[in-house]
């Protein structure tokens, strides 16, 4: 098995996990970092015991970095993505995988033009509680599906907006509550429910000030499979509460907040299924980040790197590659079409 090199942009908060997961996986080295400012790069740098630098040409030149992780502003992944797969590199994208579809396309088509693997961050895919319901789901334990709900009740005060520089600009953020907090909720609910066919929606600024982008949002959904769902995602609610993702059809519903499983119910019992309630009556051992966003594990990066480095090894796809990575980038465009033309939004966009 080979060893694989990774080399992370970017060192904001999320770059600690991706650093923690990766020193977690045999095959997988940490290199360095890469960051525009040198202080904050050099302490990233010495915490990790690796390599530090501003000059990004060199630091996707070097033959001991075979993945390039991107933890940069939202709006500035596409130039970073596409000069790593153009350097031959593999490269892995925090979510959002970009703000608009068209730069999410320029990197899905930069890595299949120089023939890199892509993979875009969706760490709630890899918990055994979300396998389970995608199992059911799959195993059509739910009969028809007809109900498909995510909300993502989150608190953010002031501060954070005020301290992060581009949190909460449309040219780097791309978005406020949906695009960059309840982005990992409505994966999970397209990844349950499958594709959607059209969306209206609200969205708002009611908790924080100074900045340009969301902090309160509701959207009513329909899916190709006729079901329909609500999607709520805001940064305004105090205290904050898990996200919870609700799948329910005419033979059965779930209801699972963060890792947890708080409904499993078929109208066919079957032997697992007690174990399951058991098993994921209380498996979140964190904040979720519902208040804080470093009360998070790296464990959903880890599974979700050691699933990366399989599909380099058998060239194969990732869980989540870059086509996947697009579809709630772009039910989230539609969200803020359709709230801003006050109309119902068709996809695909």
């Amino acid at each position: 098995m080979s060893t694989y090199g990774f080399g992370i942009v970017g060192v904001g908060m999320i770059s600690n996990f991706q650093a923690n997961a990766v020193n977690e996986i045999p095959n997988a080295k940490l290199v360095g970092f890469c960051s525009r400012t040198e202080s904050n790069v050099k302490e990233a740098a010495e915490k990790f015991d690796v390599d530090g630098t501003t000059d990004y040409d060199a630091f996707i030149a070097r033959d001991d970095i075979h993945v390039v992780s991107i933890c940069a502003a939202s709006g500035a992944h596409r130039d970073y993505a596409v000069k790593a797969a153009q350097a031959g590199k593999h490269v892995i994208v925090e979510k959002p995988l970009e703000i608009t579809l068209e730069r999410c396309d320029a990197i899905i088509a930069a890595c299949r033009e120089n023939n890199v693997k892509l993979g875009v961050i969706f760490p709630s895919r890899f918990s055994d509680s979300s396998k389970a319901i995608k199992n059911a789901v799959e195993a059509g334990r739910f009969g028809r599906l007809t109900l498909g709900d995510a909300y993502v009740k989150w608190w953010r005060d002031q501060a954070y907006y005020d301290e992060g520089g581009w949190k909460g600009t449309k040219e780097l953020d791309g978005g406020g509550a949906l695009m960059n907090q309840s982005i990992h909720a409505i994966d999970l609910l397209q990844w349950f429910m499958g594709p959607v066919e059209s969306i209206t929606g609200a969205t708002a600024i009611l908790a924080h000030e100074r900045i340009e982008v969301e902090d309160t949002a509701v959207a009513t959904v329909r899916f190709k499979n006729g079901a329909l769902g609500v999607i709520e995602g805001t940064t305004s609610v105090h205290p904050g509460y898990f996200k919870k993702v609700e799948i329910s059809g005419n033979q059965g519903s779930v209801v699972q907040e963060e890792s947890n499983i708080t409904a499993w119910e078929f109208a066919e019992e079957q032997e697992q299924d007690e174990k399951i309630r058991q098993d994921f009556a209380g498996t979140t051992n964190t904040g979720g980040g519902a208040s804080d966003p470093s009360a998070i594990s790296h464990e959903g990066h880890r599974r979700q790197f050691v699933d990366f480095l399989n599909a380099i090894e058998n060239d194969t796809e990732p869980l989540v590659n870059g086509e996947e990575g697009r579809k709630a980038v772009e039910i989230i465009l539609a969200i803020y079409q359709a709230s801003e033309t006050e109309r119902t939004v068709k996809l695909p966009l």
